[in-house]
């Protein structure tokens, strides 16, 4: 893409978990997708009461133990050691889905390859390269939460936009996304398209636009 040189850093996998992270209001129950959204978990307040789900059967799920601490046996469903917060449930698989099928998730957090501006979500398989056996869970996560943010880069590694007009990938779910966290800005999907609510330092909404393939818009303006 053709974008304007400016001094800017890109919020790091970190970064991104720990903005995502300060956006999940108290109370609610979460699920947080394999991969970089799993990271989240580290970065929610303590203090705060949120419910972290895992679809391999954890309710009350908590941080990453440190390495001295790792109990074997309690892990996500990205096979990631995890710790429990106080109050936390075990639970077989077939009820854990129940949950994500019943409607009992306030958020899903999921990775995705691209994000369409009418809330499309592609994430489990490529044209180019597609070896996934099957889209697994991610679909009834994403039709079953009540909310679905994703978590991702911005671009390619070879620079195209992943906030596109229409999904060029197999679906995930379609017309489910609400919110994408990228490590470039923060934008919302609403009846006009991508919403812009946060820019990271130092990058103009100009240049923003010139690494994106949809249209975006100003969240504090009115105009198309």
């Amino acid at each position: 893409m053709n974008a304007p040189a400016e001094n800017f850093k890109p919020w790091s996998r970190v970064a991104m978990a720990q903005r995502l992270a300060q956006d999940i209001p108290e109370g609610w129950a979460v699920n947080l997708g394999i991969g970089v959204p799993t990271m989240v978990a580290d970065y929610i307040p303590l203090e705060r009461e949120v419910i972290l789900h895992s679809e391999n059967g954890i309710l009350g799920m908590g941080i990453s133990p440190p390495e001295d601490q790792i109990d074997t046996w309690t892990i996500n469903a990205g096979k990631s050691h995890v710790t429990l917060r106080p109050g936390a449930s075990i639970i077989h698989h077939a009820d854990s889905f129940a949950v994500i099928r019943g409607g009992h998730l306030d958020l899903c957090v999921l990775g995705a390859y691209e994000v369409a501006e009418n809330g499309d979500i592609a994430n489990w398989a490529t044209l180019a390269n597609d070896v996934a056996p099957g889209v697994g869970g991610a679909m009834d996560l994403a039709a079953g939460a009540k909310k679905l943010w994703v978590l991702m880069e911005h671009t390619t590694k070879e620079g195209q936009s992943k906030l596109v007009q229409r999904c060029s990938y197999p679906l995930t779910a379609s017309s489910t996304v609400k919110r994408v966290y990228t490590n470039l800005a923060v934008v919302d999907i609403t009846d006009r398209g991508f919403e812009v609510v946060d820019i990271v330092p130092g990058l103009s909404f100009e240049s923003l636009q010139a690494r994106t393939d949809a249209k975006l818009h100003r969240k504090d303006s009115k105009a198309a």
